[in-house]
């Protein structure tokens, strides 16, 4: 490996990198405003200026290649003259309004301006001022602030795949602006907020909310899709002020959706915070003894074969798997997670995972995407998908239409034959399949809830099978899967199918064959009530809540530990950040409720004890925050296709897609926003 010299040190390093990266590896601190890892090199704001043997001049390290034999000094008093010359530029026009600055105490300027600051300025010229920038409901602008680093710019280019920001004029007459003033319409657009060095962007929702040495931090995770991301929440007392993107290069990366970041003011709003029990056709508060009793004597009274229960999108596996033990106490087997027909073939874990890992799409050659869209689904893997489109000029094809997804790719079609076509190599992307290294399918839950689902998905796996694209070293075969609670009730077995019928649940559901139906969380599954008694558990009064006989309130995910188990099958931690409000319990102890009522005894001691249960119910499981083992049984299952279907992608309501967004009143101005926009073409 070629070697350089940083303050007298040797250092050894890989080629490519720069002198910045160079000095990172020597543990020598470099400030910077424009350069960021994740973004392409700028080189424009020259606070990253170092001393370069035989150079004249000091040299910006984010931009110079480091090169074998190099000698640079980073603490010289050169260095620290040429920096404090650039701190003084950038601070001749910058407002001096730190106190009301939601910036303040997270600002890269205010730290750097801390070394290399004077306490006077020899500028006499009047200060240029910049009018403010309309950005949408999420981002607060005060443009004066903006040192034209263009992280902001570069983010919408490059990750976001939304070129809505650019730059306007030259010199210091240059201003950095939505074009046409209007919303950024990305699901990522909020990141550009933790980009911002300064205070020229910042969160709108959260401005004079807090200041951050104020609030009580907990590392967790998003429970908004099944992705995983791991997150931050900042807590005010009990009262969640915001969530910020934590770095885990496997999975997001450093990024975050704007569902996940803004969501959480829906935690406040339309909470259930005490039991509630039907009386002459009307909901009125009760307690947990009255609440409780109604639900064991309704029990009692009923056959267990009567007794159907539902899990919704955000549950953890804590709450999953004591809720079937307390519904098998009970005696019924009537369960499921799904809110919609899907088919699921739970024989093998491969069956129901994100098999080539979120991290491995950087390494595919040909992405085919089959009734999905990662764009709404999975944002933070869309993100990852044009990221492997960027670098690699990865090849995407679709079948279904899936709109505009921020990358290029080529519709096949919306027809079964073209499935079919592929599976019997007379597609005309046969052969780039074939001479394909690491080919990705992606299969979504539009797909497999066609009549042909269970076709589409065993074919495919067949073929891959075939093909030898399922190994140990490389599997290509990926299911889509949208909620966070998906891939732990599979591997909890809290579904119900049987030889002939994947859907016995939803059938018995239907022919309201249920006489009490028991809802955790779920207020995405579509109920036409008849003469069910339905118990609601959960947090918010959502649409389901309102159909109930019985209400239980319980805590939200950031009010509970649990365990959740991402998209590929990695189990991680969701951590408690504050508690439910008033009367709501955590699930479990709401279980343990009943099921004392019932037998006189508890389900469980603690949530602990669950938990070590858990693990040992865990297919594959290796351990917390790690990919599953490998485990390839390529079992093939032949299928014949019934009649011909059109492949759509359903849309989804995205900024309103659980219970937790809809109450969000940020949410809901997104939504609206982006609705004047498809009406309109403008919402400024």
């Amino acid at each position: 490996m070629p070697k350089i010299i940083i303050n007298g040190k040797e250092i050894e390093f890989e080629k490519g990198m720069t002198v910045l990266q160079a000095c990172e590896l020597a543990d020598v601190e470099i400030p910077r405003f424009c350069y960021h890892e994740k973004l392409s090199i700028a080189g424009n704001c020259r606070m990253c200026l170092v001393e370069m043997e035989r150079s004249p001049k000091p040299i910006a390290s984010c931009a110079m290649p480091a090169a074998e034999g190099m000698n640079i000094k980073t603490n010289t008093e050169f260095v620290k003259k040429a920096r404090k010359g650039v701190m003084e530029f950038l601070l001749a026009n910058h407002p001096l309004d730190c106190p009301v600055c939601d910036q303040g105490g997270e600002c890269d300027l205010q730290d750097q301006s801390l070394f290399y600051g004077f306490d006077k300025s020899r500028f006499s010229e009047n200060k240029r001022a910049v009018e403010d920038k309309y950005m949408g409901p999420l981002i607060k602008t005060q443009m004066t602030r903006c040192i034209h680093c263009t992280r902001c710019i570069r983010f919408a280019e490059e990750v976001a795949g939304v070129p809505e920001i650019g730059a306007i004029g030259r010199g210091e007459n240059m201003q950095i602006t939505t074009y046409l003033e209007q919303s950024m319409t990305s699901e990522l657009s909020a990141n550009v907020i933790d980009l911002c060095p300064v205070g020229a962007l910042t969160s709108k929702p959260y401005a004079f909310e807090a200041r951050p040495w104020e609030l009580k931090k907990t590392e967790s995770i998003d429970v908004m899709d099944a992705i995983g991301s791991n997150i931050r929440v900042d807590t005010y007392g009990w009262e969640v002020k915001r969530i910020l993107p934590r770095l885990n290069n496997e999975i997001n990366e450093e990024w975050i959706s704007d569902k996940t970041r803004y969501a959480c003011d829906g935690l406040l709003k339309q909470r259930l915070d005490v039991p509630y029990v039907k009386k002459n056709g009307k909901l009125e508060k009760s307690d947990w003894d009255e609440a409780v009793g109604i639900i064991s004597q309704k029990i009692k009274s009923l056959s267990p074969s009567e007794i159907g229960g539902h899990v919704g999108d955000m549950a953890s596996m804590e709450t999953i798997y004591a809720f079937k033990i307390l519904l098998e106490k009970i005696g019924s087997k009537n369960y499921d997670f799904r809110e919609k027909k899907f088919y699921i073939n739970p024989q093998d874990k491969v069956n129901y995972l994100f098999n080539s890992s979120i991290n491995g799409i950087e390494e595919s050659d040909l992405i085919i995407l089959i009734g999905c869209n990662p764009r709404h689904e999975g944002t933070i893997l869309n993100a990852r998908i044009r990221k492997s489109f960027v670098k690699n000029k990865t090849k995407i094809y679709s079948i279904g239409n899936p709109g505009d997804l921020t990358y290029d790719y080529t519709l096949l079609g919306d027809d079964l034959n073209e499935i079919k076509n592929i599976f019997e190599d007379k597609s005309k992307i046969t052969q780039e399949i074939k001479n394909s290294k690491k080919p990705i399918f992606i299969v979504g839950e539009s797909a497999l809830e066609l009549k042909n689902g269970s076709y589409i998905f065993e074919e495919m796996k067949n073929y891959l099978i075939k093909n030898k694209f399922i190994s140990e070293d490389w599997n290509a075969l990926n299911v889509l899967i949208q909620n966070a609670s998906t891939v732990g009730a599979l591997d909890l077995g809290l579904y119900n199918i049987d030889k002939d019928n994947n859907f016995p649940f939803f059938d018995k559901l239907e022919k309201n064959h249920f006489k009490l139906l028991y809802l955790v969380g779920s207020d995405n599954l579509h109920i036409k009530k008849n003469n069910e008694f339905i118990i609601y558990q959960g947090s918010h009064g959502d649409k389901n809540a309102a159909i109930a006989d019985v209400i239980l309130p319980s805590a939200a995910y950031t009010e509970q530990d649990g365990l959740f188990t991402n998209i590929e099958g990695r189990v991680q931690e969701c951590r408690k950040a504050s508690y439910p409000p008033n009367e709501a319990k955590e699930d479990w102890q709401i279980f343990n409720l009943i099921s004392k009522n019932l037998y006189n005894t508890n389900l469980f001691s603690d949530l602990h004890s669950i938990r070590n249960i858990i693990f040992k119910n865990i297919p594959n499981f290796s351990e917390i925050d790690h990919l599953p083992i490998k485990k390839i049984k390529n079992e093939i299952i032949k299928l014949n296709a019934i009649g011909d279907e059109k492949i759509a992608v359903k849309p989804i309501d995205y900024y309103f897609s659980n219970s937790i967004a809809r109450a969000s009143k940020t949410m809901s101005d997104c939504r609206n926003v982006l609705l004047d926009i498809k009406k309109n073409g403008t919402n400024n």
